[in-house]
């Protein structure tokens, strides 16, 4: 009769008493690595699907023209990552190459395709948005593609105000903020003008290149909230006024 291991359970251990403890752990092992194999195809397939992306995505933040072949399979490239692993970040990636291709005045296609690849990149978006909200980049290009779907409105200023909120001294995003803010400016409440105007004025503070700021002006409107933004400092005033001035020479 075979004695009874000492480390045998009680209850439904019981039942185990006659295997080897070795050979119980082998198999708990072997489950376990075949459900992170099981969960973890999805994040890597997503992930391989996504770097054929790469090469276009690098030419879209590099401001290179883009090719209308190269974009197409790219966003099949993604459309495949998103529905292997529909995570926020898939989508955000996404939907920063369709606003990006929708966008591009040289891209060949018809003002119907450009639509569409913004309405997908606003759905894109607002899902990635709602699961991973702290992304200062992508609350602007929400604000962004709002505005080329249906004009200056209350929800361009929210997504814009988000994304202020959650990178507010992202110097790089400021000059499209700007072009937003002015655009957007009667959609804003007086509470909401008094904190953006604080936050232009800090951002010219801490600005060394303050050239964006007189880029901005298209009408005599925008020229006074600058004006205003920057407050009484006498030197603010005047560098503002030179850049206006190189500015219209260009």
């Amino acid at each position: 009769m075979t004695a009874r291991p000492s480390w045998a359970g009680r209850g439904i251990g019981d039942a185990l008493s006659s295997i080897p403890m070795a050979w119980v752990l082998r198999a708990i092992l072997g489950v376990g690595s075949a459900a992170l194999l099981y969960l973890a195809w999805p994040v890597a397939a997503g992930a391989l699907e996504a770097q054929k992306a790469d090469t276009v995505m690098f030419e879209l933040r590099t401001r290179q023209p883009l090719k209308l072949p190269a974009v197409q399979a790219a966003l099949q490239a993604l459309d495949r990552a998103v529905e292997a692993d529909p995570v926020a970040g898939r989508r955000l990636r996404r939907a920063e190459l369709l606003a990006g291709a929708a966008l591009a005045a040289n891209l060949p296609v018809s003002n119907e395709q450009r639509a569409a690849w913004l309405k997908k990149a606003e759905s894109d978006l607002e899902f990635g948005l709602t699961n991973d909200p702290a992304r200062g980049i992508a609350w602007a290009q929400l604000a962004s593609v709002r505005q080329a779907l249906y004009g200056t409105s209350a929800k361009v200023v929210a997504a814009l105000l988000m994304s202020i909120e959650t990178a507010p001294m992202l110097n790089t995003l400021w000059p499209p903020r700007l072009q937003l803010i002015l655009d957007n400016w009667r959609f804003f409440t007086s509470e909401e003008r008094e904190r953006i105007v604080a936050h232009v004025a800090e951002t010219w503070r801490l600005s060394t290149d303050r050239r964006w700021f007189a880029d901005a002006i298209r009408t005599p409107i925008d020229e006074l909230f600058l004006r205003h933004a920057l407050g009484d400092d006498p030197n603010a005033r005047d560098e503002l006024e030179k850049l206006i001035m190189n500015a219209k020479k260009k």
